[in-house]
């Protein structure tokens, strides 16, 4: 089995305590220059980002610029989202249905942003970090919520419409069951008086589909390269 190793200038860079907006222009121009494509380079981006502990806006923006696009863009299907995509974007950056960072959630997020279909499952993720920083106070939602209490407050609402504002129509929001549970028990573990008023309409515009979809078996497949049963360096 090859072991992984990162390709000059990826090599410095990962060395180093803080990963600065040079940095970012080197990678670009040289590591990078033709933005993320392959697996390899998905390798290189979660090493560089677990190896630096500071990071400047631009990594930030970076980061979730690129494999946002090639996760959507550059994996079957293109475009679009699958159960195989979501497992994958589970293993790389959750644990134990924990978003790692602020970052990582950022990242989960635009990738949404960018598929024409999101399955259900990886939206119960993305709002399950809401309930998480409500009732454990963990997670990458937490990290950033500038309110730390058990109530809905407008950054609350706007991060849960962020994940819905696709499937938002005619006053119905139409989830599947797993998005239904995580509503229900963000519900429970709050008091409806002390939420922002805006959550009471979410949840009366919340509808249950009664709709499943067989789910299917194969391995993250890149395009234009052999299939990828994983990305990732510890």
């Amino acid at each position: 089995m090859s072991e992984f190793r990162l390709a000059f200038p990826a090599c410095v860079v990962a060395g180093k305590h803080r990963l600065t907006a040079e940095d970012i222009v080197l990678l670009r121009k040289h590591a990078f220059p033709e933005g993320i494509r392959t697996s390899q380079d998905v390798g290189a981006m979660l090493a560089l980002n677990n190896s630096c502990p500071e990071k400047c806006a631009e990594w930030n923006a970076f980061f979730v610029e690129q494999l946002a696009g090639f996760i959507v863009n550059h994996t079957h299907p293109q475009g679009s989202l699958d159960d195989i995509n979501v497992a994958w974007i589970m293993r790389m950056f959750t644990t134990d249905g924990v978003v790692n960072s602020a970052l990582e959630l950022e990242l989960i997020l635009h990738i949404m942003e960018l598929s024409a279909d999101v399955p259900g499952e990886l939206r119960a993720l993305a709002l399950d970090q809401l309930r998480l920083a409500i009732t454990d106070g963990i997670g990458g939602y937490k990290q950033s919520r500038a309110v730390d209490r058990r109530s809905i407050t407008r950054q609350d609402v706007d991060f849960t419409m962020r994940i819905f504002r696709s499937i938002a129509a005619g006053g119905v929001i139409a989830v599947a069951p797993a998005e239904y549970g995580v509503f229900q028990q963000i519900e429970q573990a709050t008091l409806p008086a002390a939420n922002h008023p805006h959550w009471a309409g979410i949840m009366a515009a919340v509808e249950l589909l009664d709709r499943f979809e067989p789910r299917r078996s194969r391995w993250l497949r890149i395009v234009d390269e052999e299939p990828v049963a994983q990305a990732a360096v510890a």
